[in-house]
């Protein structure tokens, strides 16, 4: 079970505080009572929590709004009410407007008015706790999100990091391979030409227009043709992952990969003479 709902009662006068005592008797309420504002503030201080203060308004030393006010500044989400005669209305009222109590209820009291009044105010007691840890539980969610945002945004710097250092060193190697002095030509299994350098341009493209694309049976020469065939049949007949074929200034070189298409690059040593 968790803790009862604790009531406090304040006021100078023993009766009244009898009186308050005996009108929650049937409510499921522990009513806890203070001769003074002093002796109130000692209460809360070791009692826990306190959802609801009662308190009279003419008290010697500390007056009720007095009272209040440090209640509301030490424990805030305490709701706070004040009995007074109608001769205090002025000073209650401002302080009401000052937001430091909750109710006025004047003496004599209407019992179940008061009653009604302390059930509406554990109500707005537990409205307050609850949008409490709503706004702990959005702050935690809010915390937990910019921390993901900004896992996020490292993962992103780095994986564009990545792709900026594979782009550069993948317009490298094909620097590096259009500037090489012999021809390049891959190809997929099919014979559909996708990367060709620009040596190789220079020697296949001029057949029947760009190499890029094109059918390598349409710009290889025959015996370049046969070189390729006997890659791909060697392949094939021995199931190797990797096959090779030379031929006098051509070299055909096919490499199986379980990650991308199977391709077959031929390396032309010298620009072929012709069809």
């Amino acid at each position: 079970m968790g803790e009862p709902t604790r009531i406090l009662c304040v006021d100078d006068e023993q009766n009244v505080l009898r009186s308050l005592t005996r009108l929650f008797l049937d409510d499921p309420y522990e009513i806890l009572t203070a001769a003074s504002g002093a002796e109130g503030l000692l209460i809360l201080d070791r009692s826990g929590t306190v959802p609801v203060v009662i308190s009279d308004y003419r008290m010697p030393g500390m007056n009720g709004v007095e009272f209040l006010r440090e209640v509301r500044k030490r424990w805030p989400e305490t709701v706070r009410i004040v009995l007074s005669g109608y001769a205090d209305t002025g000073a209650i009222v401002s302080a009401i407007n000052e937001g430091q109590i909750y109710r006025f209820v004047s003496k004599p009291w209407n019992e179940d008015e008061l009653r009604v009044t302390v059930a509406n105010a554990l109500e707005r007691y537990d409205l307050g706790r609850k949008n409490l840890e709503l706004t702990e539980e959005l702050r935690r969610k809010n915390d937990e999100l910019t921390t993901l945002n900004r896992a996020l945004e490292r993962r992103v710097a780095d994986r564009t990091e990545a792709l900026t250092t594979q782009n550069r060193l993948l317009t490298e190697s094909l620097g590096i391979l259009d500037n090489l002095p012999m021809a390049v030509v891959g190809m997929d299994p099919e014979g559909t030409v996708f990367q060709c350098n620009r040596k190789g341009m220079v020697c296949f493209g001029s057949r029947i227009g760009p190499a890029i694309g094109a059918n390598r049976r349409d710009i290889l020469t025959e015996a370049q043709n046969r070189l390729v065939d006997e890659v791909l049949e060697k392949s094939r007949a021995q199931g190797n992952v990797s096959a090779s074929a030379v031929d006098g200034k051509h070299q055909a070189v096919l490499e199986r990969n379980p990650y991308a298409t199977d391709c077959v690059i031929l390396i032309v040593h010298e620009e072929p003479a012709g069809g």
